[in-house]
């Protein structure tokens, strides 16, 4: 079975494509204002040089976020227009889950932490084997430090964010074959129905409920 990753829910580009728990090619780039112009040509060009067509893949693993709203948005049409033209299989998991599978300190929780500003992060807790202890949120920061006091065994946090309020975080290193490998069986959905998980408004729908 081949599988394409893909993940563009922060500035970085990440994709890899999995054939039988080997990553045969991979792309962890950062790409910043230019990732919504240069995404879909690196992925194209992840093809060429694994010599692999686009055909032959089998299912398709996106990050519906949280994340970066534009981001989410650039992944997101690229796996649904994939999967729909060529009618292939396709799953969602969230940005947390990628990054709490993919750190294999020696731990018994996994906090992945994503800036989302204003005193606030996406995060949720994991435990060593990826199941979710603390479900995925939009959470003040004073708020997830006092639920950390309280974990029963050591955590390590994950984030590729500059955080001030958090020390010694390791920094997210995508590890593609686990990611697949742990969530290769998540449910497939039909590609018009694949939605984007911000865990909460944006700028706009605020404005709107001010």
């Amino acid at each position: 079975m081949k599988i394409l990753y893909l993940d563009t829910s922060s500035s970085f580009l990440y994709c890899a494509i999995i054939k039988e728990n080997n990553c045969i090619g991979q792309i962890k780039l950062k790409l910043d204002r230019d990732l919504s112009s240069l995404a879909l040509s690196e992925v194209s060009n992840l093809f060429v040089s694994t010599s692999t067509d686009p055909i032959d893949i089998d299912k398709i693993i996106v990050v519906n976020g949280p994340g970066s709203f534009t981001g989410i948005r650039v992944g997101l049409t690229i796996a649904k227009t994939f999967a729909w033209g060529l009618n292939k299989k396709i799953s969602t998991i969230s940005s947390l889950e990628a990054m709490a599978i993919s750190d294999n300190s020696d731990n018994d929780y996994f906090i992945p932490i994503i800036d989302a500003r204003r005193g606030y992060v996406y995060s949720g807790i994991f435990d060593r084997d990826g199941n979710e202890i603390l479900k995925g949120q939009y959470i003040n920061i004073e708020v997830l430090k006092a639920t950390l006091d309280n974990l029963p065994g050591k955590y390590v946090l994950i984030s590729n964010d500059k955080l001030n309020s958090f020390d010694n975080t390791n920094k997210y290193d995508p590890d593609f074959v686990a990611i697949v490998n742990k969530y290769k069986e998540r449910p497939e959905i039909n590609p018009h129905a694949v939605d984007a998980l911000y865990l909460k408004l944006t700028e706009a729908e605020e404005k709107l409920n001010d």
